[in-house]
């Protein structure tokens, strides 16, 4: 085959605002590169990376305060979440539903489907699931409640503990799709992980702000009868059973988590969660004073209204931007958008919004 003259080139990040992914951090791309042809769905014939994910679900129980963790690395926050309704459906008898707040990631509307479970989507309050829509939507049939730690729009973290405590009253599981902010939320000062609350679940994902490379996700339990209720029977491997959804999985996502965690925890996600921050809230001013309506940032999510015309011409020149549910323009502050990044795109949106 004869050898095109200019290979196609990877993304270049530089002008990339709407992304959850990110560049890997150095460790993680070498030992990515290392593992790239192992297999930790079959954890009896390659003993080396299953010895690794023992040390990856290790690091991310640290980061999210679950002292005996259990769990593996996923392709990624919707298989985690689609494992969350799985496990839950299991340890149910009879038909169930799922509750969860309307700004739910859509990957439990997938999971709805893929396990024949209804989703049961309730009300927010200013991008936090209103409690009391929760309770009521809450029945005999619930199997797990979800709660967002970090939404994908806006930042928003819900009110985990009184969500945790209102499952644990209704005897219902609880998970928390932590996926995006679960890196973050250790320095910022909010409840949500399994020291703050009665958490059976959880999703959080290295391959997002943990630096690690694509694909890796986190799937996290409280109890081994959570991964129990997902094993099924693999008799042609050399390990006899399997508890993640795809068969075959990525070596190199486990041992760059790994590497990107015990290169960055604690004080280097410390220090990219402070950047991010004060990157996201002087974006966030510098937006308000160019007279746009701005959703105050939570976690490092910018969102602004910008006329459609001027959305448009941004991604013309070359950003990588997207909208919100509602509409807004929706930036998010990962480690490769720098101040320097985000001053270029002011300028723009000064020439295609404001007109200066």
């Amino acid at each position: 085959m004869q050898r095109a003259e200019s290979a196609p080139k990877p993304q270049s990040f530089d002008r990339v605002l709407s992304s959850m992914c990110t560049p890997p951090h150095p460790d993680a791309r070498e030992a990515a590169e290392r593992f790239l042809a192992t297999n930790p769905g079959d954890p009896a014939t390659y003993a080396g990376v299953a010895e690794l994910e023992e040390r990856a679900i290790e690091l991310l129980g640290e980061i999210a305060s679950l002292a005996e963790p259990h769990g593996y690395v996923a392709s990624g926050g919707t298989e985690a979440n689609i494992q969350a309704v799985r496990a839950a459906r299991n340890l149910t008898a009879g038909d169930v539903n799922v509750v969860a707040p309307e700004s739910a990631h859509f990957s439990f509307r997938k999971a709805a489907e893929l396990l024949g479970v209804e989703l049961r989507l309730v009300p927010t309050v200013d991008g936090r699931a209103d409690l009391a829509a929760l309770e009521a939507a809450i029945d005999a049939e619930t199997a797990l409640v979800v709660a967002v730690a970090g939404t994908t729009e806006y930042g928003r973290v819900d009110p985990i503990p009184e969500i945790a405590a209102l499952a644990e009253e209704r005897d219902v599981r609880m998970h928390v799709d932590a996926a995006w902010g679960g890196f973050y939320l250790p320095f910022a000062d909010r409840e949500w992980s399994f020291a703050d609350a009665r958490i059976d679940t959880m999703t959080i994902d290295p391959h997002k702000l943990g630096r690690a490379a694509v694909p890796a996700g986190g799937f996290l339990a409280r109890e081994q009868r959570t991964l129990d209720a997902l094993a099924v029977e693999t008799p042609y491997l050399e390990s006899r059973s399997q508890i993640s959804l795809t068969g075959t999985r990525s070596g190199a996502g486990v041992a760059s988590t790994v590497a990107a965690c015990e290169a960055l925890w604690p004080d280097g996600y410390r220090e990219e969660y402070e950047r991010a921050r004060a990157n996201a809230e002087w974006l966030a001013e510098e937006c308000a004073a160019r007279g746009l309506d701005v959703v105050e940032p939570e976690l490092p999510i910018v969102a602004a209204d910008v006329p459609e015309v001027s959305f448009d011409a941004l991604r013309e020149a070359g950003w990588r931007i997207s909208r919100t549910g509602a509409g807004e323009l929706r930036v998010v502050c990962m480690p490769h958008v720098t101040r320097g990044v985000l001053e270029r795109f002011l300028a723009d949106l000064d020439r295609y919004v404001t007109g200066s």
